[in-house]
């Protein structure tokens, strides 16, 4: 019965709920951070750009990242930086089965060029093209073999201008220098190593020159070319961006070349104009302009009157209601246990409560006299049945019976009785499970006794 009692127990249901809740958390915790995790390791690669978040703001710039997930205000917004490493737009990439493919793989998360447009015609704009294979993360080797195809990128360089006669180039030295003159009328020299370099009718070079630059300001495609998908967009009146097609210029693997570091917060501080600047990895549109927003005619400070006079009472009672309901809860923990409720349940709980005082106070030797009382009584319950028992259950009239009936018994029987009731009442445990041993073993033999 006990067995069968306990399996049914609420405690038993709620482990099981929640077991399975903790499992289902984890499973969705686990999904997220390996999710994360993936372009974490992306931002934080030779060929990331959180180098250059560090750097701008160590530099006095205001500079985040941006993954998505709220609206931003465009209008505070100088220069957005939209790192690309998608060599394909408007397809998805074909994940890599083997290791060898994953070293060669291509492109590391999907981009459209809706997106790239939109974006470049609200705020102004750096898209800065792939060049590396994800080798080149994996492994932290920048070599000629791990480059991305060049059709791709003269695919997605024309896509981005609308110049179909743009196309990529690369240096024939390993490191190749690019002069720069800053706004402080100083001559710096951009390194890059194995520069990847474009050039375009609809580009003005920024960094380069018109043969081989890697900066430049361009024109961005006419809307009939971009299939009008940002024509009802009011404020799209932006029609120049700036490309850099060789990523090492900015990434982590190429601010400590050269003057780099140097050039590119030049640029930025003349470009941004004191706003600021944001490396946004996100894959949708969260620019949001103020002026052309409809106003909402509620907002949440409107929330704000329920929790004044009078709400703010009942707030109050409420809030000390829910407290005490909580903590009243938390001492209970569940429905009252069936064995607690059933008939004699009052008794039980008050032998158990007796025999748990006696004990604490190291009365043994009493708790020895009252456990020999009551396992008599259970052993007439057991010959006689319930209806008969409380003819044999005291102590002398059940020793008469087993005179009469076994009389092999009587002689153990009656010294086990006498020598529990000699007892003290403080009496070691040792002594007091003896006791209760030899009781137990004379009462068996009596029971089971045919």
């Amino acid at each position: 019965m006990s067995g069968s009692v306990s399996v049914g127990r609420p405690g038993a249901i709620r482990l099981e709920t929640v077991a399975i809740t903790v499992v289902c958390a984890i499973v969705l915790a686990a999904g997220w951070y390996i999710l994360s995790q993936r372009q974490q390791s992306l931002r934080q690669s030779p060929g990331g750009l959180d180098g250059l978040q560090v750097w701008l703001a160590s530099n006095g710039v205001s500079a985040q990242n941006f993954t998505g997930g709220w609206l931003m205000d465009q209008t505070s917004i100088g220069l957005l930086i939209q790192p690309v490493y998608d060599t394909v737009l408007d397809k998805g990439r074909d994940y890599p089965a083997t290791k060898e493919e994953l070293l060669l793989q291509q492109d590391e998360y999907d981009l459209t060029r809706t997106l790239l447009l939109r974006k470049a015609r609200r705020v102004p704009s750096l898209v800065v093209l792939p060049k590396w294979r994800s080798g080149m993360r994996l492994t932290g080797m920048a070599h000629p073999v791990l480059l991305v195809e060049r059709n791709r990128l003269n695919t997605l360089l024309a896509d981005l201008t609308g110049d179909s006669r743009s196309k990529i180039s690369y240096a024939e030295t390993p490191f190749t220098d690019f002069r720069f003159e800053s706004s402080e009328d100083k001559t710096l020299r951009a390194k890059v190593y194995a520069a990847q370099m474009f050039q375009s009718d609809a580009c003005e070079p920024v960094l380069g020159n018109r043969d081989a630059m890697i900066l430049a300001d361009c024109a961005l495609p006419k809307e009939e070319d971009a299939k009008k998908e940002d024509a009802d967009e009011d404020s799209e009146d932006i029609d120049r961006v700036l490309i850099l097609s060789d990523p090492d210029l900015l990434n982590n693997h190429g601010l400590r070349l050269g003057d780099n570091a140097r050039i590119v917060l030049d640029l930025v501080r003349a470009r941004a104009e004191e706003s600021n600047v944001v490396i946004d990895y996100s894959r949708s549109v969260w620019l949001r302009d103020p002026i052309t927003m409809p106003e909402r005619e509620r907002t949440w400070s409107d929330l704000l009157r329920f929790f004044e006079q009078p709400f703010l009472t009942l707030w109050i009672g409420a809030g000390l209601l829910l407290t005490l309901f909580l903590w009243r809860a938390a001492l209970r923990y569940g429905p009252v246990r069936p064995e607690t409720t059933g008939p004699g349940a009052g008794k039980m709980l008050a032998v158990q409560a007796r025999a748990r005082l006696m004990r604490l106070s190291g009365q043994d030797g009493a708790l020895v006299g009252e456990y020999a009382v009551a396992r008599v009584a259970a052993a007439a319950t057991t010959l006689f049945g319930a209806a008969n028992a409380r003819h044999y259950s005291s102590g002398n009239a059940f020793l008469k019976y087993t005179e009469r009936r076994h009389p092999a018994y009587a002689n153990r029987l009656r010294a086990a009785l006498e020598s529990i009731d000699g007892l003290p009442a403080h009496l070691p445990a040792s002594a007091a499970i003896h006791k209760i041993d030899e009781l137990e073993q004379v009462l068996e033999l009596i029971t089971h006794d045919t």
